[in-house]
C-alpha cells in the first residue's frame, strides 16, 4: 500500500516505463506518495491499470497508456500524448528491462536482440522523446526544464557475473548513455541520472534463479542463498529500496546531480 509522504513533488508529472509490475510499480507508487501525477505505462496495459487502481486507492493521481518500448516508431507520439495529458512531462523513469540467462558460448544472436532491443536500445530512444519533449518546455523555478532516471544495473558496471553476458553487455550501455545523454542535455535543463541495482526481489529475478540453478545444477534455494550471501547487508533487495533513490533523484535534493550511474545494491557491488 501506498504511503503519502512529503509531496517533494507536488504538481510535477513523472512517467515510468514498465510500471506494471516489479520496480517499476514500486517507482510509480513512490512518485505518487510524493505528490506527482505519475503516467503508467507498459507493454501489458492490464498491469499498468492496477498499478494505477493502487495509487488511486491511495488517493493519488495517475494515467495509463500501453508502451512497448521497443516499438521505436510509435515512441514520439506516445510521448506526445502523454505530454498532452499530463500538461508536460516534468521526469521520465525508463525502468522497463528484461533478462535472461545462457554460458557465453550457447548466447544466440536472438537472445543478444531480446536483451539489447529492450534494455539498451529502448532506454535510449525512450530518453530521446523525452529529452525532444522536454526541450521544448519552459524551465521551472528551480531552473530545470525536466529529469531523466534510466534503471541500468550493477551488472552495468562489472562484468563478473555468469551466464549474463548479453545482458551485461545492454547495462553497460545503459550506464555510458546516461553520461552521454547528461553531457548533451544538461546544459540545457535537463538532468540524467541512472541507478543500479542489485539482486532485486522480483518475478524476473525468481526466473533468473531458476535459470542459473540448472545451469549450474544447484537448486533454486541454493542460488538465492549465494545471492545474499554475495549482498553484505545480508537479504535480497526489494524494489522499494530502488524506488526510494528514485524519489531521491526526482527531488530538489538531487537538482545539482547529473551523469551519475548511483549503486544502489547493499552492498554487492562497491566502487
Amino acid at each position: 500500500m501506498m504511503k503519502t509522504e512529503n509531496q517533494t513533488l507536488a504538481n510535477q508529472t513523472a512517467v515510468v516505463t514498465g510500471a506494471g509490475d516489479g520496480i517499476g510499480r514500486a517507482i510509480a507508487l513512490r512518485l505518487a506518495a510524493l505528490g506527482a501525477e505519475v503516467a503508467i505505462t507498459d507493454r501489458d496495459l492490464a498491469k499498468a491499470k492496477e498499478t494505477a487502481s493502487l495509487i488511486a486507492a491511495a488517493k493519488g493521481k495517475a494515467i495509463t497508456t500501453e508502451l512497448d518500448v521497443t516499438d521505436i516508431a510509435a515512441l514520439p507520439g506516445t510521448v506526445a500524448k502523454l505530454a498532452g495529458a499530463l500538461g508536460r512531462i516534468d521526469l521520465w523513469c525508463s525502468n522497463a528491462g528484461v533478462s535472461s540467462m545462457k554460458r557465453f558460448v550457447d548466447v544466440s544472436e536472438a537472445d543478444w536482440d531480446f536483451n539489447v532491443d529492450v534494455n539498451a536500445k529502448g532506454a535510449f530512444f525512450c530518453g530521446q522523446a523525452a529529452g525532444r519533449q522536454m526541450l521544448t518546455q519552459t524551465r521551472r523555478e528551480d531552473g530545470l526544464r525536466g529529469k531523466i532516471i534510466n534503471i541500468a544495473s550493477v551488472a552495468g558496471k562489472t562484468g563478473k557475473a555468469a551466464f549474463l553476458s548479453h545482458y551485461i553487455a545492454s547495462k553497460f550501455a545503459v550506464v555510458g548513455m546516461t553520461q552521454a545523454m547528461a553531457s548533451e542535455l544538461s546544459p540545457d535543463g535537463i538532468t540524467v541520472n541512472a541507478i543500479c541495482p542489485g539482486y532485486v526481489r522480483t518475478s524476473m529475478q525468481q526466473r533468473e534463479i531458476d535459470w542459473e540453478a540448472s545451469l549450474r545444477g544447484l537448486t533454486p534455494e541454493a542460488v538465492k542463498e549465494l545471492y545474499i550471501k554475495d549482498t553484505p547487508l545480508g537479504r535480497l533487495e526489494t524494489p522499494d529500496d530502488v524506488a526510494g533513490v528514485v524519489g531521491f533523484l526526482a527531488s530538489p535534493q538531487a537538482d545539482f546531480m547529473t551523469g551519475i550511474a548511483l549503486t544502489v545494491s547493499g552492498g554487492a557491488w562497491m566502487e
